[in-house]
């Protein structure tokens, strides 16, 4: 007979855990913060800005972002074709009308990273991905926000289309020259550095952004499956373009040609194996295509599937992935589970049992003395939203299947990732030794001195002429706080020891990015639909 406890925590963990995660009653409003974590969004668009926009202090901006790339032939050239070109269109061939050496490509919209007037298109390509999986899986969470989340996708989804499908063979996946962009300090309707435009193709492989773009255009299809079925047949056919492309002229992005533009900011550390399989599980969520499935099986073992991991982020998707295809083995109809996917339940059981303090596998160290999940380097608070994020998926999985996590001998329930994901949301939502939100605009204690153009320089409507590149730096480095607040914005948070400076100049801290907001949206919505106020 099985000794009581015998294959659950003991006692001594969970007196640790509670520590850790306190009473699942609500700590806050979280309706309220996933309305701003939304919000946010709106204030890092870049293009023709729709009305109603609910950042005000935000104008349009990047324009002509694609003409640096478009190839102006001479008119008489354009006269000589224009016969070819109406016996094109008289053939009814307008759906991808292509003249060769001439194509307008136009790359407005998407959204600026972070801080600065960038369009890095791997980490957009992560956010739209998350922000995807946030209405997909919690959108029913969402209430009145869920037009406004799906609106935050397809703005994602709708450059990353125009991106991957302007051009036969060619992926954009960078609008701005780093280097000059960060030589400026100005807002994004001023910004008259270099929009330089920078793309991948066969012979200039980038499989780890190809495969990303491909991931988030198929998880934008499943969050549009229902509303929008044109929109997401769209979107899965654009994701198997982007999908080939990285598949078969594989390569690192930042290992070629443009490694000068994309690192030190975005260079792909992991590879670009986690991507592929990433992309492929996304791809046969989003089509059922049996196709993808075998591919997974094939290409798991070399693409990272046997290996522990222990953090997700823009650069890193290998366990994000594993807990994804989990989901295969844990339906609550087990006649439809997917056989071969023992292997990634396993390996995302190891991650979770890394995280628990107590559970067989836990690793010391991961928290701040707060409480908090840490990770050495900088802009700590974006593995603390996936980290949470899969927590939460992984338990909505776990539930619907009536399974455990096991760790070694013994099990954590799905309601223990629960309540550890809630610990994360609060400290962030100001339950912390410093007592401050570190979301923008929530609560009476938020940081004031973000390092973001837009947010602390005055805005066009304030302030109509033009402010310039040099004379933008005397915001960065004053201690005044920002002229704007950029609601929902979550910076990246304190130190390990839960220290935090609330400095323009401290990027690492201060500094928020679309993908640290993306996945704490789904995590909020879980929150704000399930929490007992």
């Amino acid at each position: 007979m099985e000794q009581p406890r015998s294959r659950l925590l003991s006692l001594s963990a969970v007196l640790l855990l509670l520590l850790l995660a306190p009473d699942l009653a609500a700590a806050f409003n979280y309706a309220d913060a996933l309305a701003k974590s939304i919000i946010y969004f709106e204030g890092q668009r870049s293009g023709k800005l729709p009305p109603g926009n609910r950042m005000p202090w935000r104008g349009d901006s990047g324009l002509t972002d694609g003409a640096q790339h478009n190839v102006i032939l001479p008119m008489l050239l354009l006269v000589c074709l224009s016969l070819s070109v109406a016996r094109i269109v008289h053939a009814g061939m307008t759906d991808d009308l292509y003249v060769s050496g001439f194509r307008q490509v136009d790359l407005v919209g998407g959204y600026y990273d972070a801080g600065d007037n960038m369009k890095f298109g791997l980490p957009m390509a992560f956010t739209t991905t998350m922000l995807a999986w946030s209405v997909a899986d919690f959108g029913k969470y969402m209430g009145s926000d869920l037009p406004h989340a799906r609106a935050a996708v397809r703005w994602g989804a709708d450059y990353l289309l125009k991106a991957a499908t302007s051009t036969p063979g060619t992926l954009y996946v960078q609008v701005g020259d780093p280097g000059q962009d960060h030589k400026c300090w100005e807002r994004p309707e001023d910004m008259d550095t270099p929009r330089a435009v920078y793309s991948i193709t066969s012979s200039t492989p980038g499989s780890d952004v190809a495969a990303e773009t491909a991931a988030a255009l198929a998880a934008s299809a499943v969050a549009f499956r229902r509303a929008d079925p044109g929109y997401a047949a769209r979107l899965l056919r654009a994701a198997v373009v982007a999908f080939e492309l990285a598949d078969r002229h594989r390569g690192s992005y930042s290992e070629g040609a443009l490694s000068a533009a994309v690192c030190p900011f975005y260079c792909s550390y992991s590879g670009y194996e986690d991507e592929l399989l990433w992309a492929a599980a996304w791809l046969h969520r989003a089509s059922g295509n049996v196709s993808f499935m075998a591919y997974v099986r094939a290409n798991g073992a070399q693409d990272g599937a046997g290996n522990d991991d222990y953090s997700f982020s823009w650069d890193d998707k290998r366990i994000g992935t594993k807990v994804l295809l989990a989901r295969g083995v844990l339906r609550r109809d087990r006649r439809r589970n997917v056989p071969g996917l023992q292997l990634y339940k396993a390996h995302s059981d190891s991650y979770i049992c890394s995280l628990v303090p107590g559970a067989a596998g836990f690793q010391a160290g991961q928290y701040t003395p707060g409480g908090l999940i840490y990770r050495e380097g900088g802009s700590n608070m974006q593995y603390v939203t996936t980290t949470t994020f899969l927590l939460l998926a992984y338990a909505k999985y776990l539930r619907s299947a009536g399974a455990t996590v096991a760790c070694g001998g013994g099990e954590v329930a799905p309601a223990e990732l629960v309540a550890l994901a809630k610990r994360q949301v609060d400290y962030i939502l100001g339950k912390n030794p410093a007592g401050t939100s570190f979301m923008v605009g929530f609560g009476d204690r938020y940081p004031r001195r973000l390092h973001h153009r837009g947010a602390s320089l005055p805005s066009v409507r304030a302030h109509p002429a033009r402010i310039g590149c040099d004379q933008g730096f005397a915001y960065l480095h004053s201690a005044a706080p920002d002229a704007n607040v950029l609601v929902g914005a979550v910076v990246g948070g304190p130190d390990a020891r839960d220290g935090f400076v609330d400095d323009r100049d401290s990027y690492g801290q201060t500094e928020p990015a679309t993908y640290i907001n993306a996945p704490l949206v789904g995590v909020l919505a879980y929150f704000a639909g399930t929490a007992k106020y």
